[in-house]
């Protein structure tokens, strides 16, 4: 369906309602700020997106940085590493992360469930980044609370995964990544 089509409607209240996912799509599309995302929302009817940590909406100025960032490999992800936005580089360096759903949208959830995750990263550094997974979670969970996204997560982890709870059980935070990340990729060898 094209913008045009749902904006007509939406503005002369006429047809289906458009879903909440559509009108996030239409509003990322066009490139629009928060407050005039909320407006759209509001005009199809809807309560507009929690801002702030669980929002998934772009702002136009950071599109247009990664727009501009052609040669670099570059990603926008959320707190809990789900990857909004790649560049194209970026999807030719680690694949598109951009497909996944469910809680393997998020990187740290792949790194403790799906050992072919790691397969990207040198084996050097795999420890390093378990406890930098955990520990970020293990902030992020006490930052949003018991019934927030990042909680949720560390409860299905705790359930799949003995390394997540031995790291967990550290109760380590304040890990943060390292300067330079480096990759193992099939036909660049090692990059950094």
């Amino acid at each position: 369906m094209s913008t045009d089509y749902y904006f007509a409607r939406l503005e002369r209240e006429r047809g289906p309602q458009p879903s909440e996912q559509m009108i996030a799509s239409i509003a990322q599309g066009l490139h629009l700020s928060l407050d005039e995302r909320d407006h759209v929302f509001r005009l199809a009817g809807h309560h507009p997106p929690v801002r702030g940590a669980d929002s998934e909406h772009i702002s136009p100025g950071m599109l247009r940085i990664l727009h501009r960032l052609a040669d670099t490999p570059a990603e926008i992800v959320t707190e809990l590493g789900e990857t909004l936005r790649q560049t194209p580089l970026g999807v030719a360096l680690i694949g598109d992360a951009t497909r996944y759903t469910g809680p393997a949208r998020s990187n740290g959830y792949r790194w403790f469930t799906d050992p072919a995750s790691r397969r990207l990263y040198a084996p050097e550094d795999h420890s390093f980044l378990s406890r930098m997974y955990a520990a970020g979670l293990r902030e992020i969970a006490a930052l949003r609370g018991p019934g927030s996204r990042a909680a949720h997560l560390a409860d299905l982890l705790l359930g799949e995964s003995e390394e997540f709870r031995r790291m967990w059980n550290d109760q380590e935070i304040g890990i943060r990544p390292h300067d330079t990340k480096r990759f193992v990729h099939p036909e660049l060898a090692d990059w950094s």
